[in-house]
């Protein structure tokens, strides 16, 4: 859905949640496969059943990309990724696992680059099924101001 949203109607402490969706195994398979990465903790059933967490663990790397496409749900021509901070992998994932995203306005400034602009800092935090988080990150967005 597209909506414009001017900086100056981004409010600290707004939240809202995505969509949910279930971990699989062709996850895990197919992103292996696009990433390169067959670390055995991810595809190896017989390794990753002698490790801590006692079975395969979904890529940090799939977790974040899927966790933030469950977030673009809102489309906002007046604003553009400038990427993300601080990103940290808190928990394993597991097949089966069902995640959704809260994201949370945490901060506002002037853009220093883009006068017209301001920088949005969104947390994007990660939650399984049991609400807890297993990954976060700050998502900063240059978003125009209001003409």
């Amino acid at each position: 859905m597209s909506q414009i949203k001017y900086f100056d109607a981004f409010r600290i402490g707004d939240v809202r949640m995505s969509a949910s969706r279930t971990i699989t195994e062709s996850d895990i398979v197919t992103h292996a496969g696009h990433t390169g990465d067959f670390f055995p903790h991810h595809v190896d059933a017989e390794f990753a059943a002698q490790t801590p967490f006692g079975q395969r663990i979904a890529h940090g790397t799939m977790i974040f990309a899927i966790g933030i496409g469950l977030a673009a749900g809102e489309i906002n021509p007046a604003s553009f990724s400038y990427g993300h901070d601080r990103l940290r992998f808190v928990r394993p994932v597991m097949i089966g696992d069902t995640i959704r995203t809260r994201i949370t306005v945490v901060a506002k400034e002037d853009d220093p680059k883009r006068p017209q602009c301001g920088r949005v800092t969104e947390r994007c935090e990660v939650l399984n099924q049991r609400g807890e988080t297993v990954l976060v990150s700050d998502h900063i967005r240059i978003v125009e101001r209001a003409a």
